[in-house]
């Protein structure tokens, strides 16, 4: 009964597998096709005649080298940006005692259920009344503080042993070190984990970007992704399967990289 269980499993575990690897062949495959072929034969994963054509097609249309290092950019000042301040505010929630702190934390995880289009505007607004407008501050300031990030870092916290801290504050260590010699180095899994998926996340951010960004100097592979498949300047699938497939490619690297930490600190996060 157990082998037949587990047999059952791991068939399951596969068919999943098999069904979230299955657009990502397509989209490969359609990238090595001409245009005429992809319209007639778009499911059919083996191109007829595969070509270059439509990466080469790409190097002369846009700027990939600048669309990727501009979406590289954004993402790490935001995956940056996130893990300092989550770090900051969980172990405020964590190891100091403040007034009002409880209702503090529940509006801070509150925030998890507000969806982005509520903020959006009022975001566009302030950003709009700074001036930083079609600027890389303008895409990255509203989104420095996560508070998922915040909750990921406070169950880890929650592991390390009390009697460290108190033993540096007996040694009278002053508190910005036990934060960069102690926790930080204890927090280092959870860390990389948080940073993979705010990156992978921030990589991706197509509707933000799309607001503050006007100069297409400072476009994100994203936005570039879209004057491709636009309903008013038509849809050419294998450029725009040609450019997802290089969107993918880093994102994925990190992801198989640190897959245990992401898989570990999803898993932890609701246990006590």
């Amino acid at each position: 009964m157990v082998k037949s269980r587990s047999l059952g499993c791991h068939l399951v575990l596969i068919l999943i597998s098999l069904v979230a690897i299955l657009p990502v062949i397509f989209m490969l495959s359609n990238s090595f096709k001409t245009l005429q072929e992809s319209y007639h034969s778009m499911l059919q994963i083996v191109p007829l005649h595969p070509t270059w054509g439509n990466y080469q097609t790409l190097s002369h249309q846009v700027n990939l080298l600048g669309l990727i290092w501009n979406t590289f950019f954004m993402a790490t000042l935001v995956t940056f940006g996130k893990i300092f301040s989550s770090l900051l505010a969980a172990s405020a929630f964590q190891y100091y005692s403040f007034r009002w702190k409880k209702i503090i934390y529940f509006v801070f995880m509150a925030t998890i259920f507000v969806p982005f289009t509520t903020v959006m505007i009022p975001n566009y607004l302030v950003i709009a009344k700074l001036n930083l407008l079609n600027t890389v501050i303008g895409v990255v300031l509203p989104q420095l503080c996560d508070a998922t990030g915040i909750m990921l870092f406070i169950k880890a916290m929650e592991k390390i042993p009390v009697s460290l801290l108190e033993a540096a504050a007996i040694d009278d260590i002053p508190r910005w070190r036990v934060f960069i010699n102690l926790l930080i180095p204890l927090l280092r899994p959870n860390i990389i984990s948080v940073g993979a998926m705010f990156f992978i996340n921030s990589w991706n951010e197509y509707v933000w970007p799309t607001l503050i960004l006007k100069d297409k100097s400072s476009f994100t592979l994203p936005l570039a992704l879209q004057n491709y498949v636009s309903s008013e300047g038509g849809t050419n699938f294998p450029l725009a399967m040609a450019l997802s497939s290089i969107m993918i490619i880093l994102p994925l690297f990190i992801y198989i990289l640190f897959q245990r930490f992401i898989l570990n600190s999803i898993s932890s996060a609701g246990l006590k």
